[in-house]
């Protein structure tokens, strides 16, 4: 009413209160009444703001790359920027009386634009697609000391790179070519894999196989140490058979002494016995027959004197005439044959 408003603003806006033509209040978070037609007010935001940015750059095998980021800042000196940008006020004190305020975010994107452009076009395009944290690193220090920032008044709070990305028929073939070296990378990976598995068959293999010749060389020492053993019986038991063979030898030897001893005994006793006879018959030579066989029949039987009787009267049966046995005396013999 009559030309006087009221303004406030929050406390992260810096306004700037003008009256004809000089500086009557500044600050943050101010509220007060103020003649419109005499008044000009300067609202600058302090607080921080975040610009995302998106932008293609040229890599150094001329490859064309999208950079996507973004970068965070506030107004440090409100004045300083107010001096250079049109931050004023419309009559109605609500909104911006030009389109500066919407520029300043375009005006950081562009130095970031020709920062990266510089870093950009020296890395080829398979380094520069890896390359979002170095492009960080190199590109922070230039924007807080870039002398464009300093001059606006500005701080930059933060920054940093989402993605740089090539085209879509670059990537493809990038894709295409990844994808070729992951399968080539995976085939000489089932080909490691599938020659480690025959190396460890192949170990698997030689420990068998010294493990049949440490198991067959064992036996060998075994049939080896039993051949020993055997033979070391089989030399007793020779020389046992040598003994045995030689006691038999010696014994045979004291047999044959003892037979020869027993026939030179035996010859000395036939000798002896022979000279006897010889001396019984040179003795009875002289002797009369008839006392000799009266000798003869001394001691027998009476049935060998019978007997002898008819061997008599046998070598006498020329001469006998007639000769008569009574059947006693014969069934008497023939009793006595039975019996």
């Amino acid at each position: 009413m009559f030309g006087f408003r009221f303004i406030k603003v929050q406390p992260t806006t810096y306004l700037l209160q003008y009256r004809k033509g000089h500086l009557v209040r500044e600050g943050t978070g101010l509220a007060f009444f103020y003649y419109g037609p005499t008044t000009s007010l300067v609202a600058v935001p302090t607080a921080s703001n975040e610009v995302p940015f998106i932008f293609e750059e040229t890599t150094a095998d001329f490859q064309k790359v999208t950079i996507q980021g973004q970068i965070t800042y506030r107004v440090a000196d409100p004045k300083k920027l107010a001096a250079l940008m049109n931050f004023t006020l419309a009559p109605n004190g609500q909104s911006y009386a030009s389109d500066d305020p919407e520029k300043l975010p375009q005006r950081l994107i562009n130095i970031v634009n020709v920062h990266a452009r510089a870093q950009i076009q020296r890395l080829p395009l398979r380094q520069a697609v890896r390359e979002s944290d170095g492009l960080v690193e190199a590109l922070r220090p230039k924007l807080v000391a870039a002398p464009e920032v300093a001059a606006l008044g500005l701080e930059i709070l933060g920054f940093s790179i989402l993605a740089i990305k090539p085209t879509p028929e670059t990537a493809r073939a990038l894709e295409a070519e990844t994808r070729e070296q992951l399968l080539k990378e995976a085939d000489e990976a089932i080909f490691r894999r599938r020659n480690a598995a025959v190396e460890n068959e192949r170990a698997i293999k030689e420990n068998e196989l010294n493990t049949e010749n440490a198991v067959e060389l064992k036996k060998r020492q075994i049939r080896e140490t039993k051949m020993d053993a055997e033979r070391a019986v089989q030399e007793k038991q020779r020389l046992l058979r040598e003994a045995e063979m030689a006691a038999s030898i010696a014994l045979e030897q004291k047999k044959k002494d003892l037979v020869e001893l027993t026939a030179t005994n035996a010859r000395g006793e036939a000798d002896a016995r022979a000279y006897g006879i010889e001396a019984t018959m040179k003795a009875l030579g002289t002797a009369d027959p008839r006392v000799l066989a009266a000798l003869a029949n001394a001691g027998m039987n009476p049935e060998q004197l019978i007997a002898v009787a008819f061997q008599g009267i046998a070598d006498k049966a020329d001469k006998i005439g007639q000769l008569n046995i009574s059947p006693d005396l014969l069934r008497e013999l023939m009793g006595k044959q039975q019996a």
